[in-house]
């Protein structure tokens, strides 16, 4: 029982969740569900909410609110449509000046929360407001499209399928490396850690997942091009909490701003640096979501921000801060487009698609308090 105890199994609730979620849409949609193409689809649509996620996990870590990211969404498609399809501008500059816009209104929610002691949930609504506006205004309240050959690769491409298993390969030798590391670190210091056969059941089971994965992809047309740059941020916000300083302050700051204030922690800055970054990422999901549909609509990213906070919460973040890592967004992203898309396989009415999504996002703040309550 106590090596039981080791094994921690709430922070595998969600993919074990996952897992569960999946037989169930197979055996209800009588084996369409996980077939290649589908699942290809599913990944697709969860990037989107994914990117958004691994931004907001700082965010909420730090006990702070971002309602405005899916304002920032549409602002950002419809910028960088109106660059690439009005005034013809280079792809490569446009990509760049859409993130630069998404750093800008990171520093304005971070400014107004960070240094004028505004609470961050009246300063994101706001600009949940400002943003929708000034991108009705901008484009006139028109859909603007379709976009250049760039964004029509970056959106909807995919990569070679021998590229898809050299990804496989690296991908699995970073996550045994990282894997190991962590293990032993836990062993040097006296941390609960799990005995040597749970450990290696547990990395051929990650291994296997890692390349199941890239088979299923295969099986289709392989790995979207985006979903690569979405691993990339993932492994880097991962490696930066875990192994960085700044990582650490953020976590310090979350958990108690005070004592981090006294233990020398310039709190302030660090929001202000959360902010940005969550405001770059924000952009950076407007230019995939423009890129996938192939053009920008007012309508962009409307209720993004709730998608992408539930995310966060179902894949094990705290609203009270201090807790969470950018994997579970991720995990969480991928259960929300999972109920998405296995709903939509069935015909589910769009209103009990609301209600479902809203009761799960119930159920995991209740499974979050009371886990804290036991523990």
């Amino acid at each position: 029982m106590n090596k039981l105890k080791n094994l921690k199994l709430k922070e595998y609730m969600m993919v074990i969740a996952l897992i569960g979620i999946w037989i169930t849409f197979e055996i209800l949609t009588e084996g369409f569900f996980l077939n290649p193409r589908n699942l290809s689809n599913l990944f697709r649509q969860s990037i989107f909410i994914s990117i958004l996620a691994i931004g907001m996990v700082w965010v909420i870590v730090l006990g702070e609110i971002d309602l405005s990211v899916g304002s920032v969404v549409g602002l950002s498609g419809g910028i960088l449509a109106i660059l690439d399809v009005w005034f013809n501008m280079n792809p490569i500059f446009s990509f760049f000046i859409v993130l630069l816009v998404g750093a800008i209104i990171g520093m304005w929610n971070g400014f107004w929360t960070a240094h004028m002691k505004m609470p961050a949930f009246i300063v994101t609504l706001g600009g949940m407001l400002i943003f929708r506006g000034i991108l009705v205004g901008i484009t006139k309240g028109t859909t603007i499209g379709p976009l250049s050959n760039f964004y029509e690769m970056l959106g909807k491409g995919y990569l070679n399928k021998n590229i898809g298993w050299i990804i496989g390969i690296i991908a699995a030798i970073i996550y045994i490396f990282f894997e190991l590391n962590e293990w032993k670190k836990k062993i040097k210091y006296n941390l609960e850690y799990l005995p040597v056969n749970y450990e290696v059941i547990k990395i051929i089971i990650y291994i296997i997942l890692i390349f199941l994965f890239v088979f299923t992809l295969n099986s289709y047309r392989g790995i979207p091009i985006f979903f690569l740059i979405m691993l990339g941020i993932l492994i880097l916000f991962m490696y930066v909490s875990k192994y960085t300083v700044f990582g650490r302050y953020i976590y310090a700051s979350g958990g108690n701003k005070e004592a981090a204030i006294v233990a020398g922690i310039n709190v302030k800055k660090i929001t202000f640096i959360v902010f940005i970054i969550n405001g770059i990422l924000a952009a950076l999901a407007g230019i995939f979501l423009t890129a996938r549909l192939d053009a920008a609509s007012v309508a962009s990213g409307q209720g993004a921000e709730l998608d992408a906070i539930a995310a966060c919460v179902i894949g094990g973040t705290s609203l009270m801060g201090g807790i969470g890592h950018a994997f579970g967004a991720v995990i969480g992203a991928i259960v929300m487009s999972s109920l998405d898309n296995g709903m939509s396989l069935m015909n589910v009415p769009m209103f009990w698609q609301s209600i479902i999504k809203g009761l799960v996002l119930i159920i995991a703040v209740w499974f979050d308090i009371t886990s804290k309550k036991n523990d």
